[in-house]
């Protein structure tokens, strides 16, 4: 008897075949997850657990999604933002896995909420964000349903700076995990995914030559760093705008330019925002730029590009390309805005390599494993990902890549954790 497929929104289940095939596409690219996939389907660590996920809906995504399953995890799912889904994905996960999906691609920001309260509408035990959208919501209008909560994880920075405002209020209703503050994970995603994704999304969207350009990367954070590394590689002269004197600095002694916003406003071609701010580029830089000049972000939420400020500045305005808006001044400067401002790599491209977020969905998975097992002694607070859920995820990595490495003997353990040996 054919099984009935769970409630789900999403565009189209005849996508399904097309889907299940990128999602076995990008299996083969996760070895560090399919590992735990593995032990976690012997295991059985998440048995009667109802999971609460809010992040893009990508393959990757979905591989995620089979290994929380497969540790006997309830897994419901919808979009961490409107412009990222692969319909074809969405559909596979509800016709081959069996997951409520509530998620396609384009859907406006009404439905983008609906979808989250499906989502809470499954009285979740553990929640998953990239961005804290389903925890806000559970903050702000599902409060009666904190108390059966376990635990969270937030995979983004930009979320765990909303979920710290709100720890610091002590508003914060159960314990979180900051799994976008792991070092596996800022290491390997924000720089090489994030830098590698973001100018993929750059290209597919303008088909430009970076060679020779001049990219001004604003926020110099492990995304940022991994942004002006990549597009120094590509041939592009590269320009770093930071507020943190430490990072500045870093930045210069990186071989980069560093100048306030304003300065580099009239000196750019292309301009990546990575803060996790808001209105990092407004009028007064949009009024600088020149003719041509391509705007686009890469942080979480579509609020570091002030948009209003640019239609102020440019109101006349239409699409040159997918995923290109031209706005032009009474000057008869363009200005083309990509993605509608969201996260390029993402609205854009595919996002992350398989390979990369191989390892930030390892951190998920276990960190889930890790709420469940520890909740009694977890606190409403803002938690740091375990060092050694960082050391597993890394040694499964490097097994992956056949890599090996040095231990320490005894003798130098011991060194290394007494007081009494020294000169």
């Amino acid at each position: 008897m054919t099984r009935a497929p769970p409630h789900h929104d999403v565009a189209d289940l005849g996508l399904a075949e097309v889907g299940q095939g990128r999602v076995e596409y990008a299996d083969a690219r996760m070895p560090v997850l399919r590992s735990i996939r593995q032990r976690f389907a012997r295991e059985r660590p998440l048995d009667g657990v109802r999971i609460a996920v809010c992040h893009h809906v990508t393959a990757e995504t979905a591989n995620l999604v089979r290994t929380l399953s497969a540790g006997g995890a309830d897994v419901a799912l919808c979009a961490s933002n409107p412009l990222s889904t692969q319909d074809d994905v969405a559909a596979a996960l509800v016709d081959r896995a069996g997951v409520a999906v509530h998620a396609f691609q384009g859907e406006d920001m009404a439905t983008y909420y609906d979808h989250i309260e499906r989502v809470v509408d499954t009285e979740p035990h553990v929640t998953m964000d990239d961005g804290a959208d389903v925890i806000s919501v559970l903050h702000s209008r599902r409060t009666e349903l904190l108390p059966a909560l376990l635990g969270g994880t937030e995979e983004t920075t930009s979320g765990v700076l909303r979920l710290r405002a709100l720890e610091a209020e002590g508003k914060l209703g159960f314990p979180v995990v900051a799994v976008g503050a792991a070092q596996t994970k800022r290491f390997f995603d924000d720089r090489y995914g994030t830098g590698q994704s973001t100018l993929d999304g750059i290209l597919r969207a303008t088909n430009t030559l970076l060679a020779g350009r001049v990219a001004v990367v604003f926020g110099y954070g492990w995304t940022g760093r991994g942004i002006a590394l990549r597009a120094r590689g590509a041939g592009s002269q590269v320009v770093v705008c930071e507020v943190d004197p430490l990072r500045a600095l870093e930045a210069k002694l990186d071989g980069f330019e560093v100048m306030p916003a304003l300065a580099a406003a009239a000196k750019g071609d292309i301009f990546i925002t990575a803060t996790g701010g808001r209105d990092v580029v407004r009028r007064e830089h949009y009024e600088l730029m020149r003719d041509g000049a391509l705007l686009c972000n890469a942080g979480h939420f579509d609020v570091e590009l002030n948009l209003a400020d640019l239609r102020a500045v440019a109101p006349e305005r239409r699409t040159v390309r997918e995923h290109v808006e031209q706005h032009v001044a009474p000057d008869g400067r363009r200005l083309h805005l990509l993605a509608q401002g969201r996260v390029v790599n993402l609205a854009a491209a595919e996002g992350h390599p398989a390979a990369v977020m191989d390892v930030a969905f390892a951190n998920q998975a276990l960190v889930a494993e890790y709420i469940v097992r520890h909740a009694q002694e977890l606190r409403p607070r803002v938690y740091d990902v375990p060092r050694e859920l960082d050391h597993e995820i890394s040694r499964l990595a490097l097994a992956s890549l056949g890599v090996e490495i040095d231990t320490l003997t005894d003798a130098q353990q011991s060194y290394l954790t007494s007081w009494e040996l020294g000169t």
